[in-house]
């Protein structure tokens, strides 16, 4: 996988184009979106890199596109730069297309590439206990728990393992 679009069996993950932030920021839609997309996470994210757009690069946040439709469906991001090596990554899917895997799909390409760069050693991610979908997500794009506490999981994939 390169910087550019990473590509997996059923999704195409790209960098969020300036008309795409523009749009979710304005409440407008474009054709290319799933019905329900953006989900109230993909607002944040969008106002977030539209007031700071140096997280427009191969290592940072990404919008999920289906191949078959060509819609977006999703986001997902590495929270960058790596803090000694170590980034966080966060996903979401709208509710039309979730249960089909998508998430864990794209989380396992990013996670990969992620750990492609030699400034990281390992991606994690927290999720809330109360969210059992999303903890299966982690488990299935192959992180492994590694921490938590009553309410939250942390996950977590190594180079190496």
């Amino acid at each position: 996988m390169t910087g550019a679009d990473l590509a997996t069996d059923r999704l195409v993950l790209r960098t969020w184009s300036s008309a795409e932030l523009a749009a979710v920021v304005a409440d407008t839609r474009l054709a290319d979106w799933a019905e329900d997309f953006p989900a109230d996470g993909d607002g944040v994210i969008a106002g977030f890199l539209a007031d700071h757009p140096e997280g427009l690069h191969a290592y940072g946040h990404r919008l999920v596109v289906e191949r078959g439709s060509g819609l977006v469906v999703g986001s997902i991001g590495l929270f960058w730069p790596p803090a000694e090596g170590v980034l966080e990554v966060g996903y979401g899917v709208v509710p039309s297309r979730r249960g089909r895997g998508y998430a864990s799909e794209a989380t396992r390409a990013v996670v990969e590439f992620a750990l492609s760069s030699p400034d990281v050693h390992a991606v994690y991610a927290t999720v809330e206990l109360s969210n059992p979908a999303s903890v299966r997500v982690l488990e299935k794009a192959g992180l492994r728990r590694c921490d938590g506490d009553a309410t939250t999981a942390r996950f977590r994939a190594a180079v190496g393992g």
